[in-house]
């Protein structure tokens, strides 16, 4: 999905890099970057970590095509990668692809499940969701912010499927198409034993046998001869 946002990066000094340099970039409020593809060699650049901040909260998120203003150049680029600080959550690093608008891409986008199953509403199941992004294969202007399947239908026993999620005849699913996507499955609970059914499972139960004890029995054939003088 494209955005009309803009990201200017700054080119860093090829012979000042490094974590000391890292630092002072995010000390001066910017994030170091890298910024490859389209056939081009890669630069090391620094961006505004509000800019991007911005494009990862938006309802596309990482698959944001922005336009990228490096100098004189300006490009179409997306995120491809990024790290935050653990504690603090403060953007680390992050790296950018140039995106050529004509030639397709592979992205991974979310699923969204919409609506309450007949199979959770009705017949008491609970919905279990084991695929929530698949794969996919577009033109970077067709990627869409996310697959949307309504599953007020999904009744117990049945499986919500790859190939059934809603999608444009411009994406192809690079994710197996047979793979799970979501399911009502039953609810398991256990019993407690009866009192009864203990008393049965003890009564059934084998008797432990005696324990032998080891060593050497005295026999008088084993009793041993009185010391010659």
């Amino acid at each position: 999905m494209s955005s009309q946002e803009v990201v200017q990066a700054q080119e860093r000094d090829k012979n000042s890099r490094g974590k000391n340099e890292a630092r002072r970039l995010r000390a001066s409020g910017r994030v170091p970057a890298v910024v490859y593809g389209a056939k081009k060699d890669s630069v090391a650049v620094s961006v505004d970590p509000k800019q991007i901040s911005k494009i990862l909260r938006s309802e596309s998120g990482h698959n944001t095509i922005f336009d990228l203003e490096l100098g004189t150049e300006k490009t179409k680029a997306m995120i491809v990668d990024w790290h935050y600080e653990p504690v603090k959550g403060k953007l680390l690093h992050l790296d950018l692809k140039r995106i050529a608008m004509d030639e397709k891409i592979r992205v991974k986008v979310p699923i969204h499940l919409t609506g309450e199953a007949v199979g959770v509403k009705q017949q008491g199941g609970i919905l279990d969701q084991v695929l929530r992004e698949v794969e996919l294969e577009c033109l970077p202007a067709d990627i869409p912010a996310s697959l949307n399947a309504d599953i007020s239908a999904l009744v117990f026993g049945q499986v919500l499927r790859v190939s059934d999620l809603p999608h444009s005849g411009s994406v192809k699913f690079i994710t197996d198409a047979n793979q799970t996507v979501a399911h009502v499955t039953s609810v398991k609970e256990e019993v407690a034993p009866t009192p009864e059914a203990v008393a049965t499972d003890a009564a059934a139960a084998p008797a432990e046998p005696e324990v032998i004890k080891k060593g050497k029995q005295e026999t008088a054939e084993e009793t041993p001869e009185p010391a010659k003088k």
